[in-house]
């Protein structure tokens, strides 16, 4: 099978790098340069000068960069993948975007003889680089089965979730859950310290009763040490988190804990947060 991964940042790199791995011809493209010649130093692909170059002859092509506008630039827009498309070749994007440019897409790749999946992942870089991240799917039956091969070199479990668009809003959800169980940790770490108890030995107990989380696991050391220099961005979260917003807006539903939590990100961006992870909403009380 031959596969184009179009962005290698810290999810595209080792996804990109699963997929060369499973043994597949694997073609990369990334906006700097330097970075698709270190991914084939260290995997052995080809590079690509445009993504219509990487997309050629193509049968799968993985989308994975920052936003919407970034996913039009790389696809639609001159020299992206459309123009190197093959007629029936899979355009599975993992950005998380908007579900309406998803819907967008499918339509469009639909109307040329081509087919698209919108795919956003969860899990992280870890995730990514440990090869078990959950993909939330939207599109076709037959679309998701072709490329579910592709799909569970990098992943632990995908899920077609129903029409274009709704792996999108599968992601909205996830985000929403991650900001209020964060928001809760940053407030529980908080008040246990200043109220005398060890991080430690409390993360040690309420983990394993009804409190525990994904997030507690894999937090709370370095909360506890105010480490943030790593991980899902705050920038990337608030991006996220007002891609839910606005699809709550156009849906009449009201999410107070979902603006609330987006104003305190707002607050650590200001505070020079911007590339900290998620975690860091801790130091809104502490910091302070």
């Amino acid at each position: 099978m031959k596969v184009a991964f179009i962005g290698l940042g810290v999810m595209g790199y080792p996804m990109a790098g699963h997929v060369k791995k499973a043994g597949m011809d694997v073609c990369v493209y990334n906006r700097t340069a330097k970075i698709a010649e270190q991914w084939c130093v260290d995997y052995g692909g080809a590079i690509a000068s445009t993504p219509a170059e990487a997309a050629k002859g193509c049968d799968i092509v993985l989308v994975c960069v920052g936003n919407d506008d970034d996913v039009r630039q790389v696809v639609t827009a001159k020299d992206g993948v459309l123009e190197g498309m093959n007629d029936n070749a899979i355009l599975v994007d993992h950005t998380t975007a908007s579900a309406s440019l998803a819907r967008d897409l499918y339509e469009q790749l639909r109307s040329e003889g081509k087919q698209f999946l919108d795919a956003p992942v969860s899990g992280g870089q870890a995730g990514a680089e440990n090869g078990a991240l959950t993909v939330m799917v939207g599109g076709d039956q037959s679309t998701y089965e072709a490329a579910k091969t592709v799909i569970d070199v990098y992943s632990k479990f995908s899920k077609l979730l129903g029409p274009a668009g709704n792996g999108q809003l599968a992601k909205a959800a996830n985000q929403i859950c991650i900001a209020g169980v964060v928001e809760g940790l940053a407030e529980a770490l908080n008040f246990a310290v200043k109220a005398g108890l060890n991080g430690e030995d409390l993360i040690e107990t309420i983990s394993k009763g009804a409190a525990g989380s994904w997030q507690m696991e894999n937090s709370y050391k370095t909360m506890l040490n105010d480490e943030y220099e790593f991980g899902f961005a705050v920038d990337w979260m608030r991006k996220d988190l007002g891609i839910a917003l606005e699809e709550a807006e156009r849906n009449g539903i009201n999410m107070p804990m979902v603006k609330m939590v987006d104003d305190f990100y707002a607050e650590v961006q200001s505070n020079g947060g911007g590339r900290w992870d998620t975690s860091s909403l801790l130091t809104r009380y502490t910091r302070n």
